[in-house]
């Protein structure tokens, strides 16, 4: 056998051990050879389906017996019936997106599986130039100008569940503006944002990284915020599937999550890797815009439209010694949370049993051990957000009902 098969064979043998509470590391079917090789992943052209697309690119899936196929899709909504209907074996996804299906909200109801977490940070809120040149260049000001000038204002995010429509909808809320009641929320998808606000359907918008920039580059908007403003080191994109993938295929699963993870550490190895992606996923076969619109922010060089320019420790990271990836069972908690402020979800859920099921945290665990990345031990963490509220998961439906603005 070669060296990187071994290495391959002893990689997934280990993860099983830990997975199996075994010490011989062999699999319970007697193979670590993964059921599916070919494993079709859809992505949106977004900054943060760098990890995905460079695993294929780099070679990192067949080091893990795998072959992955990126598939480019046009919709958060094309992603989440292909994803239930088997077309695609796993994607880049939205957090929010998983569990909305979870629950049977924003689509046909389906056992999903969250991986593990694929970035942090690197999103923001767009507003249009025309808003700026008339004062509203954050939350108070676009607040006073609403009050001020009253019509009907429009904003976009990328899924009603996603993970964009509640960060609009968090920052709309914490300067005192009712997303539900007080403005008008569109979805519109990621590569259609800037040539919707270039004329003149929406007055601003959340989405990932490079559309923000791309507005800036084009005249077109400004940045009011960054999603790490809202909440520093925030869950974003997942590797998400079914529930059904993963106790069919539980090799392969485990043989693609290895491969993702080595391509999330590659990239924030160095400032030449993460050019070397950049000029990567730039081109027309993944997010098709110019490198200049991906690599600034991606090392934290921000600038708002404005004049103003600075670099910002928390960009994107998709990897930072695994803190990035392991799936906090209070991350997929705290969207829960926010699908019942704004009215998604009727009744309160039981936040962490659903929580349970669809973040693979044992998985996780097992495949981090063997790759030897460090893992936190509490499957909780607390962050305070943008208007001085921490969450901790601890009560998440009292955490739920204590906002002021809500639906």
């Amino acid at each position: 056998m070669s060296t990187t098969t071994i290495q391959r064979r002893r990689f997934l043998s280990l993860a099983a051990s830990a997975a199996l509470g075994t010490s011989g590391g062999a699999w319970a079917a007697g193979s670590d050879k993964p059921e599916k090789e070919e494993v079709k992943i859809g992505f949106i052209p977004l900054t943060d389906c760098a990890s995905v697309v460079m695993a294929s690119v780099l070679g990192l899936d067949k080091k893990y017996g795998v072959k992955i196929i990126p598939s480019k899709e046009a919709s958060w909504a094309g992603v989440r019936d292909k994803l239930a209907n088997g077309e695609l074996d796993m994607a880049h996804v939205l957090y929010g997106l998983i569990y909305g299906v979870h629950l049977g909200v924003g689509g046909p109801k389906k056992d999903m599986a969250v991986l593990m977490g694929l970035n942090h940070n690197g999103q923001a809120i767009t507003l249009s130039k025309a808003l700026a040149d008339k004062g509203a260049v954050d939350g108070p000001s676009l607040a006073a100008l609403m009050a001020k000038e009253q019509r009907e204002y429009t904003f976009a995010g990328t899924f009603p569940t996603g993970t964009h429509a509640m960060w609009m909808h968090y920052w709309l809320a914490a300067a005192g503006i009712n997303p539900v009641t007080g403005a008008k929320l569109i979805t519109v998808p990621p590569p259609q944002m800037v040539a919707n606000m270039r004329v003149g359907n929406m007055d601003g918008f959340c989405v990932g990284e490079p559309w923000n920039q791309r507005a800036i580059l084009d005249g077109i908007g400004i940045t009011a915020n960054t999603t790490q403003d809202i909440w520093k080191d925030h869950p974003e994109k997942v590797l998400g599937t079914t529930a059904d993938f993963v106790k069919k295929h539980p090799n392969t699963t485990r043989a693609v999550m290895m491969a993702v993870l080595e391509a999330g550490q590659w990239i924030d190895a160095s400032l030449s890797n993460k050019m070397k992606m950049a000029e990567t996923i730039a081109s027309k076969s993944y997010v098709n815009t110019s490198v200049d619109a991906i690599n600034q922010r991606i090392l934290g060089r921000y600038q708002n439209g404005r004049g103003k320019s600075w670099d910002d420790p928390n960009h994107m990271k998709f990897f930072n010694d695994g803190a990035v990836n392991f799936p906090y069972l209070s991350d997929g908690m705290w969207f829960l949370t926010q699908h019942k402020r704004w009215g998604l979800l009727k009744a309160h859920p039981d936040y962490l049993a659903v929580a349970k099921q669809v973040n693979q945290v044992d998985l996780y665990r097992s495949v981090a051990s063997a790759m030897k990345i460090s893992v936190p031990k509490d499957v909780m963490r607390t962050s305070k957000l943008i208007d001085g509220v921490i969450w901790d998961g601890k009560d998440p439906a009292k955490y739920a009902d204590s906002f002021r603005i809500k639906a």
